[in-house]
């Protein structure tokens, strides 16, 4: 069936319209989120569109186009012209975006039906994935004000752990990650619950070490994989959409390779020599600054820092600062967190 012009007219300027915002789109998610996995999915996208089209049609929609003719050109929004950020420039396309298929679903209907049904799938893959983004989105938001995140491991406590998670949220810390390697499941389930919902109270994160599981029954806000553990992709199907996922890193081509998996943070370590957790060689405050310059993804400083180095650190980077024994094997722990979380607060340029 041959459609009209004026149908014509309608989907070209509607395909236009929504490949425009599909190359925006994948623009923010490639650039500014770094996230391979949407970065595909919309590029896939784009593709599909292009081989929705009947055969051709191409001819026949630039012949039935007419810019200087179409009444619409000149018919503008104060909204148009105003955009605060990348993120309302994505949300801006993503709207757009379902508008125009949907347009194009509609219309598409009165001369190809085929047409019509592929364009419908694409409006919900659009729907999707504009979900996705905010998902992404929302967890990056909820990380990048950590400042000052502790690890806690019984073992390593001056007190029992309980007392030690109290005594750091009371300090100040942003972050709590429960680390206990050797617990059976069930102990390790009960303390996720605890410590999930005194964080909570304090607005704080919870995270815990290596178990997507344990994260999700105890009710924590996201797990940390080390280079061994299950991947970024498949951590995600475990979690629920909005967790937190963070990847340990201790070089920068391990941290390359973790941002392009998409966590939420990366941390590279360690700093400086760690009694906690040793390493075949030490990543340092160079390494840190040269990750932080490469990418726009919250980073977490990991290993070895106290009060005598941490000011080395937070002179190589903005960055999350990770503490381990320098808080929670300290005769105080409250004392310690609040004097460590005094240091980065009052480090020259750091205005958070």
């Amino acid at each position: 069936m041959q459609a009209p012009q004026s149908v014509l007219r309608i989907i070209d300027a509607n395909l236009n319209r929504a490949r425009e915002a599909l190359r925006v789109t994948e623009e923010y998610v490639r650039f500014d989120l770094e996230d391979r996995s949407l970065t595909e999915e919309f590029k896939k996208l784009r593709h599909s569109l292009a081989s929705a089209l009947p055969a051709d049609i191409d001819h026949l929609l630039l012949s039935a186009r007419h810019t200087q003719g179409d009444v619409g050109t000149t018919i503008a929004t104060d909204f148009e012209h105003m955009r605060h950020g990348t993120s309302h420039v994505a949300l801006a396309a993503t709207k757009r975006l379902s508008e125009a298929l949907r347009a194009l679903e509609e219309y598409g209907k009165t001369f190809n039906e085929g047409f019509a049904a592929k364009v419908e799938a694409m409006r919900y893959q659009g729907y999707e994935l504009e979900q996705r983004i905010a998902l992404v989105e929302k967890a990056r938001t909820r990380f990048r004000h950590i400042r000052l995140y502790v690890l806690l491991t019984e073992s390593l406590c001056s007190t029992s752990w309980l007392a030690t998670a109290k005594a750091v949220l009371a300090g100040g810390a942003d972050c709590i990650q429960l680390r206990e390697k050797n617990l059976g499941d069930r102990e390790l389930l009960e303390r996720t619950r605890i410590l999930s919902e005194l964080c909570h109270e304090n607005d704080t994160l919870c995270i815990v070490n290596d178990r997507p599981d344990i994260a999700i029954l105890g009710h924590a806000d996201g797990v940390h994989i080390g280079q061994d553990d299950m991947n970024v992709w498949d951590t995600r199907r475990v979690l629920t959409a909005t967790a937190i996922i963070g990847v340990s890193t201790h070089s920068s081509k391990q941290a390359q390779s973790a941002c392009e998996d998409s966590p939420d943070y990366v941390a590279v370590g360690p700093m400086f020599a760690s009694s906690t957790k040793t390493q075949s060689q030490t990543a340092g405050p160079n390494i840190l600054r040269a990750v932080a310059d490469s990418t726009s993804l919250p980073i977490v400083a990991i290993g070895g820092i106290d009060e005598t180095n941490i000011e080395k650190v937070l002179g190589a980077a903005r960055c999350g600062i990770c503490i381990c024994s320098a808080i929670i094997s300290q005769q105080d722990a409250l004392v310690a967190t609040q004097r460590i979380r005094a240091m980065i607060d009052d480090f020259p340029g750091d205005t958070t």
